[in-house]
């Protein structure tokens, strides 16, 4: 599986479903193997940031830069799990848990102030001034600062 020129066994395909929790079918993952040759350009079983940024969807993602460093290197295995946080068939934990890694863009396990600024500066068109007044009701309604993702779950249980 490492090496893009072989094909999938079907241990491989196993392998993968499993580790996707079961999201892709069998099928959809040998599409997604020929999906993810295309990309793998050098085919040294790894997709760049700049390979998937060919994707055009991806490309013009306002989060794009912020998913851009979690997709470097991945191997096809990671490519699926990548991908299974977008399908309909991933529960809201998968899709929960994504997103978060999305936005703790230092991984420390919290989304704080600061990047829940640059979240709303990558969203929106607002201005520096409109973004504080945002915070400002924020901080007004005792909204906490930042957000760990257990309390994320417990929010939305």
């Amino acid at each position: 599986m490492g090496n893009t020129s072989s094909m999938l066994t079907q241990y491989d395909i196993e392998e993968v479903q499993e580790h996707c929790s079961n999201t892709f079918s069998q099928q959809e993952i040998v599409s997604l193997y020929q999906r993810f040759c295309q990309l793998d350009r050098n085919g040294c079983g790894f997709i760049s940031a700049e390979e998937f940024m060919t994707v055009p969807e991806f490309a013009v993602n306002p989060l794009s830069q912020r998913l851009f460093r979690m997709l470097d290197g991945l191997n096809f295995k990671e490519f699926v799990a990548f991908l299974s946080a977008f399908s309909s068939r991933a529960s809201l934990q998968q899709k929960v848990e994504f997103i978060f890694k999305v936005y703790d863009t230092d991984g420390n396990g919290k989304v704080t102030f600061n990047e829940m600024l640059d979240i709303l500066r990558d969203l929106t068109e607002f201005s520096d001034l409109h973004l504080f007044l945002v915070i400002e009701v924020m901080q007004k309604e005792n909204t906490p600062m930042s957000l760990k993702i257990e309390n994320l779950h417990k929010r939305i249980a």
